[in-house]
């Protein structure tokens, strides 16, 4: 999901879950989840809603906390 975010930063949450292959419901729990982590920046503008990456976020499980979100986008881009 951050990979889309990454590519796009206004996709719809209808966007994302088809792109995922998820539903919406499941989309929007994990948009607050990761906005709640500090991962994400939520900004509303008009109808749609922006998102900002925080690439210098270290990732979460402790074996990849030395790598950041922005590592890992750029490594699965590549």
């Amino acid at each position: 999901m951050v990979l889309c975010l990454a590519q796009s930063s206004d996709p719809t949450v209808r966007e994302i879950a088809s792109r995922v292959g998820v539903t919406e419901r499941a989309v929007h729990r994990i948009l607050v989840e990761l906005e709640e982590a500090g991962y994400l920046t939520r900004k509303r503008d008009g109808r749609r809603n922006t998102y900002q990456i925080h690439r210098a976020r270290p990732l979460r499980h402790p074996i990849e906390a030395h790598r950041t979100i922005g590592a890992l986008i750029e490594a699965v881009s590549s």
